[in-house]
Order: C-alpha cells, then structure tokens, then sequence
C-alpha cells in the first residue's frame, strides 16, 4: 500500500503546527498569542490560516465547544522527514553529509550537540 501524501505546510502554516505540536490541542486565541510574543499577528490573520490548515487537512477542527479547539492532523516526524528530504534533495543533492557541514557549520554547536552527534554516528555504525 503507497503511503499517505503528507501535504507540506508554507512556513506560516508550520509555525502554527509548531504550536499544536508542543501545546497540544488549541483555541485561535491561545494559537495567536503565543505568535504575538514573535511578531504581531491579528487574530483574524490566525483564524485564516488556522481555516485553510483546516482545508489543506493539516489541522482538525472540534467544533463540540463554543471555542472551536484546533489540533495537529499531521505527525512532527513524519513532516519534518517530508521537509528535510526536500531540502536534502533540492539544496545539496542528495548529499547528507553537505547538509550536515553546512548545519554545524552555520551555527555554534553546543558540546552537547556534538557529544549527541557523536553517539547517533556510532550509534549507526554500530549498525543498532
């Protein structure tokens, strides 16, 4: 059986699932504060968004409450996988290893990192 089409989400869309992925299921309200203490967003700017997720199936809708409560209808991992085999794909052709030195390249990689870093890569060569 091919697997289930993951829609990719626009970079406004993934902020708001990032949002329903930590906090759980969400009210517009709570979904629109928490991005106001990033950047100002109007509440019915959110509410679009929040709609077409809704359209796209990126979120579902319970509409039992007052306050309709949205919440994440696509998995954190699988979605981050769809993204990154975009990126790895189309950004560094194909090459993991590019898309790695390019990422501890461009940022100060904690001690901590390198050391989780480390035990994934023994971890793999271990063949666990």
């Amino acid at each position: 059986m091919a697997k289930k089409q993951i829609p990719k989400p626009t970079d406004s869309e993934l902020e708001i699932l990032q949002i329903l992925w930590r906090n759980g299921p969400s009210t517009v309200k709570v979904v629109n504060e928490i991005l106001n203490e990033k950047k100002d967003v109007g509440y019915t700017t959110t509410l679009k968004f929040m709609q077409i997720m809704n359209e796209k199936g990126l979120v579902q809708r319970n509409e039992d409450e007052r306050s309709h409560i949205y919440s994440a209808s696509i998995n954190q991992n699988d979605t981050q996988k769809v993204l990154l085999d975009k990126l790895l794909e189309t950004a560094f052709s194909g090459s993991a290893a590019n898309l790695v030195m390019q990422a501890l390249g461009n940022s100060n990689t904690s001690k901590d990192d390198l050391k989780k870093i480390r035990d994934y890569l023994n971890k793999i060569e271990r063949g666990e």
